[in-house]
């Protein structure tokens, strides 16, 4: 049981976004399980107590149209699978590829869950680090507005010291007539 084979970057580009939650599609799990999909599809249906619709979901015809329409982020395997389906793709949400462990049990099917479970708890963690910084990020961003005010009093306030001194009026030289 190697989970070398399956590298966590290329499942993580496999992740999509889809009803506000990260979902993995039917081609894709089969694809890692090494199984076709039709048979991961067909577990599935035969184990449908396992997966409740926030497990498992077909995709609407909306949504393929969408998936379809954004091909440059999609796997190529999802592209290469929709030309040949007559029904939409199931989508299987992170609880639906863990619940998939318990259906299949092959050796490659166990690592391919162990890495897939990796590079969502990836994601994960990324998402969290994104958050903590856009909340740092707004702290500071309070803490510097309220200096620019006391920036721009000091520059000007050096602007005045270095600036030169008005010249005082010269006294005239010579004869001045008395007019």
């Amino acid at each position: 049981m190697r989970t070398r084979n399956l590298p966590t970057g290329s499942i993580a580009s496999r992740i999509l976004h889809l009803r506000g939650g990260k979902i993995m599609l039917d081609a894709d799990l089969a694809d890692l399980y090494g199984v076709p999909t039709s048979a991961l599809v067909q577990a599935a249906k035969r184990n449908r107590s396992r997966f409740p619709p926030d497990f498992m979901f077909q995709l609407t015809e909306q949504e393929v149209r969408s998936l379809k329409s954004q091909s440059v982020t999609l796997p190529e395997m999802a592209l290469r699978y929709w030309g040949r389906r007559r029904k939409a793709p199931y989508a299987f949400s992170e609880l639906g590829v863990a619940m998939l462990s318990s259906v299949l049990r092959s050796p490659r099917a166990i690592a391919a869950n162990i890495a897939i479970m990796r590079a969502f708890v990836r994601l994960r963690e990324m998402v969290a680090a994104n958050a903590e910084l856009a909340k740092k990020l707004d702290q500071l961003e309070r803490r510097v507005s309220g200096h620019d005010e006391a920036i721009t009093s000091i520059v000007r306030a050096i602007r005045e010291l270095s600036a030169p001194p008005d010249p005082k009026p010269k006294r005239r030289i010579g004869f001045v007539s008395g007019d």
